[in-house]
């Protein structure tokens, strides 16, 4: 999302909808628009990708670029899910073993099941969606679900922690300097984990760290773009394909603008 000034001091934001990603033809169109105009924006949001940095920093040089912080934490998050999902294949593979064993030895297998109705198993494949949620957000059988999760597998608690710190410095702090300090205690608290996997988002975060930090100057997201970038692509899809584009923009200007 691009952010510049308006008439009256007020703030705009300019969505351009563009086809694919390739960062020539991009640069190639917004650089049509009078220099004078683009020296007006402000402020960019984007992911961590190097092209869309590269536009930015091409086409809007005056601009500040600020990492989405949903991006950040979606990173994390995936980081935690991996750990659930490696989890779940142990938890497959000791199950075939055992169904393997209890067939050779002629006996009927049956899986521990836990105090609220899973097996381990089934607990892993049903805990994806509480672990994207705040602890206060969960409703009470994932609660229960949690609590089994947690004592089971003591790492995933460690991990699920390390997502809420990072949710928490960008939802409670609002100055760059304690901003930075807390992503610095977050760096330490992931490196004396020794998750790999956070260790990349850490990696990512040190990267980036700058235009991370430039979120808590404005707290500026591109979460109203990526909602409409979903509603285009649900839309999208309702008709398996879009043949006429024409057709389909104004479709979509009539419902969404």
């Amino acid at each position: 999302m691009i952010t510049n000034k308006k008439a009256r001091g007020k703030k705009g934001a300019l969505v351009a909808i563009m086809a694919g990603t390739k960062v020539e033809p991009i640069v190639r169109q917004l650089l049509k628009i009078p220099s004078s105009l683009r020296g007006q924006v402000k402020e960019i949001t984007l992911d961590m990708a190097y092209s869309m940095k590269h536009i930015a920093r091409t086409c809007f040089p005056k601009a500040i670029q600020v990492t989405d912080r949903f991006h950040v934490q979606k990173l994390a998050i995936e980081a935690l899910q991996e750990l659930r999902i490696k989890h779940r294949w142990e938890a497959l593979d000791l199950e075939n073993q055992q169904l393997q064993k209890a067939k050779s030895s002629d006996f009927e297998y049956k899986p521990q099941v836990l105090p609220n109705g899973d097996t381990k198993k089934q607990l892993l494949a049903r805990s994806r969606y509480l672990l994207y949620k705040a602890p206060s957000n969960w409703t009470t059988n994932q609660q229960q679900r949690a609590k089994l999760l947690f004592k089971i597998y003591p790492d995933i608690q460690q991990a699920y922690s390390l997502v809420n710190q990072l949710r928490s410095i960008f939802n409670e702090n609002t100055e760059v300097k304690i901003a930075y300090t807390k992503l610095a205690h977050w760096y330490r608290a992931v490196e004396e984990s020794g998750f790999k996997a956070f260790n990349t988002v850490a990696n990512s975060i040190s990267l980036n760290y700058r235009s991370i930090l430039n979120y808590f100057k404005n707290r500026s997201t591109n979460a109203s773009a990526e909602s409409f970038n979903a509603k285009i692509k649900a839309f999208r899809s309702q008709f398996r394909g879009v043949k006429n584009v024409e057709f389909f923009l104004y479709r979509l200007t009539t419902i969404f603008a």
